[in-house]
């Protein structure tokens, strides 16, 4: 088993529970379709040392070599689940010490994205939850970080890619990403602009909804020409972002979204709209980061 470090891959992130786990199955798959090296990650951390009594210390530096072998062994397990899944795929396997959150955030300046899972089941999960994992790390992540669900999403024919537009530089990354997506796994792509009207300006509703087709339809020209292959639909629909999108991602793919929520806000350490996402989305959630240089906390 490698425990080298592999720059430009898929990374997942892995736990000792055992049995095969979506994110771990999400990752194998993308990784084969960007023609990508598969970087599995078990961040061994014992937060509970910290200021811990001498007995913890001592407790620890004879019970510590075990728990690291059962560790390795679990991720041996998770590496061999993706090398039987792909025999094809290169795959690095890493033992790490730190924090699920330190530890992968470190590793994503130089990955194409990061998957986590969602649920504490399986071979692979989210690390720890996804309150306490994914939203730290899509807040400060240098790539774009997936967090899986469970049980795998039953997805519609055909198959269809959701992302959330607004006009700010995050989404316009976002809707990169998301033509890319839509590409790799030959899918359609739903750019939807969720709008509300002005609070005490019912009366402006129609320029508010106008206003958002316009966004959506800036936000995307120039794409199609790139990805040819993409059949792209937009959907301008009044509501809440939250809901209007989490709606809009029934059955598909993916849901992608920026890391900053509606409005780029850039002081915000993960919008709103994002968070929210994290928690209600029915199926896989790529929230994708900031511009490097646009302002970003």
């Amino acid at each position: 088993m490698s425990t080298s470090y592999a720059r430009g891959a898929v990374v997942v992130g892995v736990d000792a529970t055992p049995g095969a786990g979506p994110a771990l199955t999400w990752a194998v798959d993308e990784a084969v379709l960007r023609r990508l090296p598969l970087h599995v990650v078990f961040a061994a951390d014992a937060p509970w040392l910290e200021g811990g009594s001498v007995e913890l210390t001592s407790l620890w530096s004879s019970w510590g070599p075990a728990q690291r072998a059962a560790h390795a062994a679990v991720l041996q397990e998770a590496r061999d689940y993706a090398v039987g899944r792909q025999p094809g795929l290169t795959v690095v396997a890493e033992l790490a010490d730190g924090s699920p959150v330190d530890v992968l955030r470190a590793r994503a300046p130089d990955s194409a994205m990061v998957v986590i899972g969602s649920r504490h089941r399986g071979i692979v999960r989210e690390l720890l939850s996804r309150g306490s994992v994914g939203k730290p790390l899509a807040a400060h992540a240098a790539c774009p970080v997936v967090v899986v669900r469970e049980p795998e999403p039953v997805t519609h024919a055909p198959p269809h890619v959701v992302v959330g537009v607004d006009g700010s530089a995050v989404s316009t990354e976002a809707v990169r990403f998301a033509f890319e997506e839509a590409a790799f796994h030959e899918a359609r792509l739903v750019a939807v602009s969720a709008w509300q009207p002005p609070r005490l300006r019912d009366l402006a509703s129609e320029d508010a909804e106008d206003e958002a087709r316009r966004v959506l339809a800036e936000s995307t020209a120039g794409w199609r020409e790139k990805y040819p292959q993409v059949d792209l639909r937009h959907s301008v629909v009044r509501g809440h972002p939250v809901r209007v999108l989490g709606d809009a991602a029934r059955r598909a793919l993916m849901l992608v979204a920026g890391s900053r929520g509606l409005g780029g806000f850039s002081g915000l350490v993960l919008g709103s709209v994002s968070q929210g996402l994290l928690h209600h989305a029915p199926c896989p959630v790529v929230i994708v980061p900031q511009p490097a240089g646009d302002g970003a906390a």
